[in-house]
């Protein structure tokens, strides 16, 4: 019985924390990210300010209120790696299957405001770059732990980076064909190609 209410409670809170970050990101979109305040928010959620900050810590996370879903999903590829498939390849068949079934949906069917949002503040520029930063770090430490590295090796690090440094040419395109009007199966068909030659060309010179 203890678990089950644990797991209701849970429920209602995660659903509550949904709906807040829907209302806060759909008034961001309609005046900007700076126009809005948390206090208009809470009001138009119909919660107090303290209740809003128990939910999210600041007022960016309102917006990027996926963050930790995403740096988990980074962890995850490289945890799930198949039977003979190198670290590399997990993460490729990862970003793969990001791009068929989550992130450009998404992209398109906001019409490219989500982007433009970001774009016109630099408070969730500056948020964004954070979240790489941060992605890159654990994504560093769970390489290391597969490996069985050290902290101080530089391989977990640098094959963290590498990774990252196409995450970031696959954001760019795809935010450059949304915001073009492309539709989810021409940005998808764009960045599976990008994709699959960048990872093909990691392949072949990081072998871990």
């Amino acid at each position: 019985m203890a678990n089950d209410e644990l797991s209701l409670r849970e429920r209602k809170k995660a659903k509550t924390r949904l709906a807040i970050s829907h209302i806060a990101t759909k008034m961001f979109n309609e005046r900007g990210f700076e126009a809005v305040t948390v206090a208009e928010i809470a009001a138009a959620a119909e919660v107090s300010v303290a209740t809003l900050f128990n939910y999210f810590e600041t007022k960016e996370d309102l917006f990027f209120d996926r963050e930790g879903e995403i740096i988990e999903a980074h962890r995850r590829f490289v945890r799930e790696r198949k039977e003979g498939e190198s670290i590399v390849e997990a993460l490729h068949r990862g970003f793969r299957t990001a791009i068929d079934t989550d992130a450009i949906p998404h992209m398109v069917e906001s019409n490219g405001q989500f982007l433009r949002t970001i774009e016109g503040s630099p408070a969730l520029r500056a948020r964004l770059r954070l979240m790489v930063d941060k992605t890159e770090a654990a994504l560093a430490v769970a390489i290391a732990e597969k490996l069985g590295a050290s902290k101080e090796d530089p391989i977990p690090r640098t094959v963290a980076a590498l990774v990252m440094a196409i995450e970031r040419v696959l954001f760019e395109d795809a935010s450059s064909a949304v915001l073009k009007g492309g539709t989810a199966t021409t940005v998808k068909r764009k960045l599976r190609r990008t994709c699959d030659r960048a990872f093909e060309m990691l392949e072949k010179g990081v072998r871990v």
